[in-house]
């Protein structure tokens, strides 16, 4: 992870302040982010060459913030269960402490510049990618096919992340939010195991456990 320091890190650091739900990145004035950071508007120009390439490092910053951790937590999780529980709760928490992070994600995903929505897409798939590779290495779904665990993955990234804003808007139904959000991921993952399984198998535990 590159960390930044300096007028970099201050311009990213303002954006994030100055984000509200009616904005985007490519909307805010440089001399307002410059302002909000304590720097000569011109400073802007020596770290990054236009709003897009500025954009571009702030949801780095981001996705950089939360990946880490949420690995970390995965790489420790004995069940596929206690995998997506703890996921889930670091992210929407994250979420929870950072909602300027959480509305650029959202905003730009369908935003008005097609380089941010690009990169945002990549980055989803990233993080989908380092779920499902964490989930094979240990194992926690060892009766799903690879192919299946990277297709539910990214499902999960993109739920989660349609559900970010509901989840810091509500309070009241944040621990709702979350336990449907994990439902959502184990039900994806036992539909898949079944699908391995003869018709008559499934027929049979259906009737086991009705």
């Amino acid at each position: 992870m590159t960390v930044l320091t300096g007028g970099k890190l201050k311009l990213i650091q303002a954006a994030l302040r100055l984000i509200n739900q009616s904005r985007s990145l490519t909307s805010l004035g440089l001399r307002e982010l410059a302002r909000e950071a304590g720097l000569n508007p011109n400073t802007f120009y020596r770290h990054f060459k236009n709003l897009d390439e500025f954009g571009l490092q702030v949801l780095g910053y981001i996705a950089e913030d939360m990946k880490s951790g949420v690995r970390e937590l995965r790489r420790m999780a004995e069940s596929s269960e206690q995998a997506s529980h703890d996921t889930v709760t670091f992210v929407y928490h994250y979420f929870l402490a950072n909602p300027a992070a959480t509305t650029v994600a959202v905003r730009e995903l369908h935003g008005p510049s097609p380089l941010l929505r690009r990169a945002l897409e990549s980055q989803l798939d990233a993080s989908a990618k380092e779920m499902a590779e964490d989930i094979i290495e240990r194992q926690l779904v060892s009766a799903v096919a690879p192919e299946t665990i990277h297709e539910i993955s990214r499902m999960t990234i993109r739920y989660i992340l349609f559900r970010a804003m509901d989840y810091i808007e509500k309070p009241g139904q944040r621990e709702a939010i979350q336990q449907e959000t994990e439902r959502f991921i184990n039900r994806q993952f036992r539909g898949a195991m079944l699908d391995h399984l003869p018709q008559t198998e499934v027929e049979s535990l259906a009737q086991k456990y009705a």
